[in-house]
């Protein structure tokens, strides 16, 4: 079993803010960090700190930037699929956090959007009826990447953000279970009226929690948010899509995995950063042990 992931690779330039610049205005910055991001990259390390076998595929530019790899490889994640690429920066963004913990984000794609069918297929070429395919919506070839690992008989999880309604369609007969927060789940249902031919959906929703739909049966799975402090959003949706990924992937059922997310990415936000702030397995699980004393 493994998870493999067709995902964004960023540098992030985080500035911290009394509050987020209006049109036209010019704020100044509080603090500044530089750190590895991008929602795949977010989602693999989520994986991998949950304890699966993750395989990164990615890119970035062929020249500097070395030290993304080596975070990746530090927290578990297999960077041998990731391509350095000519002619191309490696992707960036650049992230305002305000005091309140609201963020507002400017992604450059870069790299990321640059890779060829051929790497992509040789990438994939390992793939396998136990394991599952995360893809987000910041790369190109998500829906190659889709009919590749659905040929092999993986199950494909799609985060369709940022949001585009032109790729969420593309993706739909692909997907095993599409992942969207309440937001584009709105816009979804704006855009598709009536059922979305998809298996199931997994919605988060913030504070309010999470819900794992499953569109054929029509059951529908619920857990609750845990109360915390938020400190930076930033990344917590990534959190709860690679956690859940993982804990799919180690056998747990449906309520057990949105549990774990949910605890991941509670402690996430607490937390300053996007990859620096998801936390270990066992700080997971000391999280839901006190959860449990308390309740």
């Amino acid at each position: 079993m493994a998870i493999w992931n067709l995902g964004s690779i960023n540098i992030d330039h985080v500035y911290r803010l009394d509050h987020l610049p209006a049109p036209g205005e010019t704020v100044g910055s509080v603090e500044y960090s530089l750190g590895p991001g991008g929602k795949g990259a977010n989602q693999s390390v989520a994986a991998a700190r949950a304890g699966a076998h993750v395989v990164h595929i990615g890119a970035l530019a062929a020249q500097g930037d070395d030290w993304v790899l080596d975070r990746l490889q530090e927290d578990g994640v297999d960077v041998t699929h990731i391509a350095r690429l000519p002619h191309s920066a490696t992707g960036h963004a650049i992230i305002l956090v305000d005091s309140a913990a609201e963020n507002a984000i400017i992604v450059h794609a870069g790299a990321n959007r640059r890779l060829t069918e051929q790497q992509l297929a040789g990438a994939l070429s390992g793939i396998g009826p136990d394991d599952i395919l995360l893809i987000q919506n910041e790369t190109n070839l998500q829906v190659e990447a889709a009919q590749l690992a659905r040929k092999a008989g993986a199950r494909v999880i799609y985060s369709c953000a940022p949001f585009d309604v032109q790729a969420a369609q593309a993706m739909m007969e692909h997907v095993s279970v599409l992942a969207v927060n309440a937001h584009e789940a709105a816009q979804l249902a704006e855009a598709i009226p009536g059922d979305l031919p998809v298996p199931a959906m997994l919605i988060t929703k913030g504070a309010e929690g999470a819900e794992y739909r499953d569109l054929q049966s029509g059951r529908a799975v619920h857990q609750k948010a845990f109360p915390v402090t938020p400190v930076d959003t930033t990344g917590a949706g990534d959190c709860f899509a690679g956690y859940f990924a993982a804990e799919l992937d180690a056998g747990r059922d449906l309520a057990e995995a949105l549990r774990h997310a949910a605890a991941a990415s509670a402690i996430k936000v607490t937390r300053r950063g996007a990859v620096d702030a998801i936390p270990e397995a066992a700080e997971v699980l000391d999280f839901l042990a006190g959860q449990d004393r308390a309740g």
